[in-house]
């Protein structure tokens, strides 16, 4: 139902627009750095937003309900962090203590301010963490609504337009992006600059119902805010031409002022400048103080329990037996639907590979809870991000190889300190014919960098099943799962326990010549290169490095100074940052002696077998490298 915009509620939201402005200026004067001009263009839309349509429980952050704010050009935060000053969140101390080291309000926004949304500053990211909110409100029956801030600047990323065409795809009429459409980015102008008609196709191209304002026209944006609640099946964006640096002439739509805080001995003259400019905005004095409105449904706050499976009442639990071979992808599969069955929270996000990673098995009995994100890696883990945020247990599946295509995502996930759940499959050279291109070899790697991150690598069925498990109950960061193609032996009875930070001792004996590690496809090779040495009277001890990282360390040290000091590593991974550099790290002052077999060279097309001897990581090399150094 439309509401008036009355002549008081205009000049209330002109003084809010007024203040975030003077805030903005304060705040990064303060702070002496920050981007103030930014912060100007965005006041007025930040204010009709903030102080009229926004419905939000100011003492629960958190409640399901709420709507939902992403300011995607995150380096614009601090018109946002006035806003909420504006709402009483935090104190002007607090607004002025901007970007200090013991300060929530960071630079860009983080989830150290708990009414951030997201970890945003890293552009192209927002809107598809906003269809993952978008989402979860379909799937929950919700009515909150999600607005996304987008600069123009940023929308060169294909990840935006990525995100824009599953938004449209999914019917997300819950979805508001906002484009602050200002032309200027930090060097130059922005790619279409103030050409708004021609962005306003591109997104029409893409599925969206547009509009074209004045982004600085209250009215106007206020109107069209409404307009766009009656749209129903297909999100909405409102891109509104506005200026950098608006109502300062000086600076006003000029280059060179990106990132640029005004001087302390300048500030009271610009804000004068600023209150002269609308006069009656910096005389009006609300007759009573705001609060935004509730969104009336209310919603069941969502409790994260503990989920647990059990193998031995599976119904799939035959195929785990001893003696029996299944590939980690596919027993990857089977935990995940035996995790949907366990949590309605558990979401699976495919790359249009389900029937390469198996999550095909999970969408058959929960198909409202699989989410296609098709040839779109980055908004897959964007979305994934939106419905972490929103307390769900996503998982998105992919080829490992694909996972360095969202790497930004994926490290800003880590800097959220969001618990996505990601699965890589066909890792290694093993993958065989299919060649380089589709080998994940820097996959440990990139995921072992990331703050708080775990990395699983199992070997066997019932290792990736218990695995899958551990993912599902990791709350503190990014968890990854390193699945391999081959089918490979079951060797664990289904009653085995893992942990994360774990490893298993497969062989030990008394008089263990050296400590073999391994993980996945290796750990195998590496059995069969124990079963040949000790035909020739070499024993020695072997490893399941399951858990990468966090490692054991105390068994790893433990075994292998039981191994006469020496460690052979051995992973289908490139020696840098993989598994062999992990041991490395925790060894290198113990006076213990180590190998590293790796991928060291470029792959090719192949069978699994070739390949494994040609990197120089198979049974036989295994044996060789073992021989020479005992």
């Amino acid at each position: 139902m439309n509401e008036e915009l009355t002549k008081e509620k205009l000049l209330f939201l002109k003084n809010k627009a007024l203040n975030l402005r003077i805030d903005s200026i304060r705040a990064t004067t303060a702070s002496k750095s920050g981007h103030p001009t930014s912060c100007m263009s965005a006041a007025d839309l930040i204010s009709t937003i903030f102080f009229h349509f926004l419905k939000y429980d100011l003492k629960n952050p958190k409640n399901p309900n709420n709507d939902r704010f992403i300011l995607s050009k995150g380096h614009a935060i601090p018109v946002v962090y006035a806003a909420w000053k504006g709402l009483g969140v935090i104190s002007d101390e607090e607004l002025l203590n901007l970007r200090k080291f013991d300060s929530v309000l960071e630079g860009h926004p983080t989830s150290r301010f708990k009414y951030n949304e997201a970890a945003t500053g890293s552009l192209g990211q927002g809107l598809a963490i906003g269809v993952g909110m978008a989402i979860n409100a379909k799937h929950e029956n919700l009515d909150y609504k999600t607005y996304v801030m987008l600069g123009d600047g940023e929308i060169a990323e294909g990840s935006v337009w990525e995100a824009c065409e599953l938004a449209a795809y999914y019917k997300l009429d819950n979805l508001i992006a906002i484009v602050d459409c200002n032309r200027l980015g930090q060097s130059g102008s922005s790619l279409h600059g103030h050409e708004v008609e021609k962005i306003a196709k591109k997104f029409e191209a893409f599925g969206f119902k547009t509009y074209v304002i004045d982004g600085h026209n209250i009215e106007q944006i206020f109107e069209t805010i409404q307009d766009v609640f009656e749209i129903k099946y297909k999100p909405t964006v409102i891109i509104a031409k506005t200026f950098k640096g608006y109502s300062l002439e000086k600076i006003q739509d000029k280059l060179g002022f990106h990132g640029k805080p005004f001087k302390k001995e300048d500030l009271d003259k610009i804000i004068d400048q600023l209150k002269n400019k609308f006069p009656q905005a910096a005389q009006f004095e609300p007759s009573e103080i705001y609060k935004p409105k509730l969104n009336e449904q209310k919603a069941v706050k969502v409790s994260i329990k503990k989920i647990t499976l059990d193998l031995n009442k599976d119904s799939n639990s035959s195929i785990f037996d001893n003696g029996k071979e299944i590939a980690t992808r596919k027993a990857f599969g089977y935990a995940l639907e035996a995790l949907g069955c366990e949590s309605k929270n558990i979401f699976v996000l495919d790359g249009d590979v389900k029937n390469s990673t198996f999550t095909e098995i999970f969408e058959e009995k929960f198909q409202e809870r699989f989410i296609q994100c098709f040839i779109a890696e980055q908004s897959m883990v964007g979305i994934s991000t939106g419905l972490v945020l929103r307390d769900k247990i996503p998982f998105a599946a992919t080829f490992g190889a694909f996972f360095t295509r969202a790497y930004d995502q994926i490290r800003m996930a880590g800097i959220g300190c969001n618990a996505l759940r990601l699965v890589g499959s066909h890792c290694g050279v093993s993958i065989g014919a299919d060649g380089p291109s589709q080998m994940g070899l820097e996959d440990i790697a990139m995921i072992r960098v990331i703050p708080n991150s775990i990395v699983l690598y199992p070997s066997d069925g019932v290792s990736a099943y218990k695995l899958t498990e551990l993912m599902a109950n990791y709350h503190d960061g990014i968890s990854y799962l390193r699945t391999s193609r081959p089918s490979t032996p079951i060797i664990y009875d289904k009653n085995e326990e893992f942990k994360i930070g774990g490893c298993k001792v497969l062989k030990q004996s008394d008089n263990d010549k050296c400590c073999i590690i391994a993980a996945g496809i290796t750990l195998i090779e590496s059995l069969k290169a124990y079963e040949e040495l000790k035909s020739k009277g070499v024993l020695v001890s072997v490893i399941d490095l399951y858990s990468v990282k966090p490692l054991d360390e105390k068994t790893i040290r433990e075994i292998s100074k039981k191994s006469d000091n020496k460690i052979v590593t051995v992973e289908d991974h490139y020696l840098q940052g993989g598994m062999g550099e992990a041991v490395n790290s925790i060894v290198v002052n113990d006076n213990i002696k180590i190998k590293n077999l790796s991928v060291k060279i470029l792959p090719r097309s192949g069978t699994k077998d070739e390949l494994l001897k040609y990197a120089q990581i198979d049974c036989q090399s295994i044996v060789r490298i073992v021989n020479d150094f005992i």
